[in-house]
């Protein structure tokens, strides 16, 4: 959209908000149009939102066609945040990742070109703050996608025959760190995360996870999954216009930041509902 005599130009960061995930069974009939086909509605989630949390990636490595096709499914301008691998977090605990970090990226995730937005890293609850295992992992993780296509090319044979290696233009990567465990309310984290570039996320989990705050990145990245009760729970509007004023702050200018917020609370079908109604109090429709 460009700026027109009426339209004042944005002073600070973007503010982008969606879901995480589209493909709930839930949704249709309620959010999704009664009767639209599956395979359109990624499209749709593209035509009411400017991002999405793609969560598929998370469980298993794709393949470089579903990349592909989710890229051409949504318009010009979107962004995928992708959820980092669980082998990576969750069974490996962060050790040892090279060739894991490269087959992830091998699979396809660079396919998506100018829609690729943040990789999500989602620890464990059982992950405690080790400083020297957090600072190896993520002096790992590549800050460009022509590094991310460098260490691809390292990948094993998981991914041998199916591997997606080349890249339209080089481009920064960002990065965002989901732990889980209270350990990581240590005074040495933000310091650390802000070395390397790396947003810490701030979540919203019914009191089941610790929150944290600090502002670590040029842009931050909120998860939310219901204030009342994880995952099910729908946000009031009292509690959406509360989210509304954290994003304005943390995108207002002179140290203004990019936002991108998820809504995770899809168990009952409010994450595309609140979301909608997030994004009209902040501006991103």
């Amino acid at each position: 959209m460009t700026t027109t005599d009426t339209e004042p130009a944005r002073v600070g960061g973007r503010v982008r908000v969606g879901t995480s995930g589209w493909r709930y069974a839930s949704w249709r009939g309620d959010f999704y149009p009664r009767g639209l086909a599956q395979r359109r509605e990624l499209s749709f989630i593209g035509e009411r939102f400017s991002t999405v949390e793609l969560n598929g990636s998370f469980y298993s490595l794709q393949r470089p066609a579903s990349y592909l096709r989710w890229r051409d499914s949504v318009p010009e301008g979107f962004v995928f945040a992708v959820k980092g691998s669980r082998y990576i977090t969750h069974m490996l605990r962060l050790r040892e990742p090279r060739t894991a970090l490269a087959n992830f990226f091998a699979s396809g995730v660079l396919a998506l070109g100018d829609r690729l937005g943040p990789i999500l890293w989602q620890l464990p609850e059982r992950q405690e703050f080790d400083r020297a295992l957090i600072e190896g992992f993520l002096a790992q993780l590549p800050r460009t996608t022509a590094e991310a296509l460098e260490l691809a090319r390292d990948h094993d044979d998981r991914v041998e025959g199916r591997a997606r290696l080349d890249i339209d233009e080089d481009r920064p990567l960002r990065h965002a760190l989901e732990p889980r465990s209270l350990s990581f309310a240590n005074p040495e984290l933000p310091p650390l995360l802000t070395a390397h570039g790396i947003a810490l996320a701030t979540t919203d989990t019914a009191g089941r996870w610790p929150r944290f705050e600090a502002a670590t990145a040029d842009f931050a990245y909120l998860r939310l999954h219901g204030s009342a009760e994880l995952y099910a729970s729908g946000y009031t509007e009292p509690e959406l216009r509360a989210w509304a004023d954290t994003c304005r702050r943390l995108s207002a200018a002179p140290e203004g930041r990019d936002v991108f917020v998820y809504f995770d609370n899809d168990a009952q079908g409010h994450a595309p509902h609140d979301a909608e109604t997030l994004a009209r109090l902040v501006g991103d429709t």
